[in-house]
């Protein structure tokens, strides 16, 4: 089911939901150029609660002109979500983890259950361990940023079907899909941030679970080392030949492994 949600500044949000009101509750934060429909292709517990979050400028919700640098205005995106959902375990891929990193730096942890990272960073810009990337990144960037088509979709192509290894060529092809979706001006300005959150990570006070495959060449498995050894008392899970996005790579043990623990922390 696919839920519109309205920011306070006007911004239309999509969330795609899933399984039994009232069950144990995910918020699903997706990674750059992606969408949440990628939650989607992966089994998934029916017990729990599921919202998926297009975030701004992805996949259907709103394209708006500006807010993209601002991590108040990701923050607040985050939070009308949870206005919606009600108190919830927070799941960030990828670029989620800065998203979520946000939300915790403007609203705390007032309405989060726990937290899980999978593949994620939680920090941006020169030399920041949350944030360290690996080959695919350093060889997407920038070309993959470019107005030009005829520069950025082979950038794309190489990305979107190295990311993760082992999946089939169709679904590769719909991951790629969904990124040329998003506009080149949109996929640049996430970039244009230079985040410091080792204090939004000392701070949190809830449980939290770190799952990162150890060949992913999007981002380096040192940024998940480096959350779980910041975040007190979190957890690291290691896949082992997985890369970029676990939840699709290993999704019977991912899925599993998420279920356990929202419902253990909803309780």
């Amino acid at each position: 089911m696919l839920t519109s949600l309205l920011t306070d500044g006007g911004v239309r949000l999509i969330v795609r939901e899933s399984g039994p009101a009232g069950g144990p509750a995910a918020v699903l934060v997706h990674g750059w150029a992606q969408s949440g429909e990628a939650w989607t292709y992966a089994p998934q517990d029916p017990a729990l609660r599921l919202h998926a979050l297009d975030l701004r400028g992805h996949g259907e919700s709103d394209t708006p002109d500006d807010g993209y640098r601002d991590s108040a205005t990701w923050a607040g995106d985050l939070r009308t979500v949870l206005d919606h959902t009600g108190p919830a375990v927070l799941v960030g891929w990828s670029y989620g983890g800065l998203v979520i990193a946000d939300y915790l730096r403007f609203h705390g942890t007032s309405r989060v259950r726990g937290l899980v990272l999978v593949d994620a960073i939680t920090e941006l810009g020169r030399d920041r361990p949350g944030g360290a990337t690996g080959r695919l990144t350093r060889e997407a960037l920038p070309d993959a940023l470019s107005e030009d088509p005829g520069v950025a979709v082979p950038a794309m192509h190489r990305f979107f079907t190295q990311l993760a290894p082992g999946l089939p060529g169709g679904l590769n092809q719909r991951l790629l899909g969904t990124a040329l979706r998003v506009s080149p001006r949109v996929r640049e300005e996430l970039f244009r941030r230079d985040l410091d959150n080792a204090d939004v990570l000392r701070a949190f006070d809830r449980p939290a679970l770190v799952v990162h495959g150890t060949r992913d060449e999007v981002v380096d498995p040192s940024a998940g080392e480096y959350a779980a050894a910041t975040i007190p008392g979190a957890e690291l899970r290691r896949y082992e030949d997985v890369g970029h996005m676990p939840f699709l790579e290993r999704p019977e043990r991912f899925a599993a492994e998420l279920a356990a623990f929202v419902t253990e922390v909803c309780r």
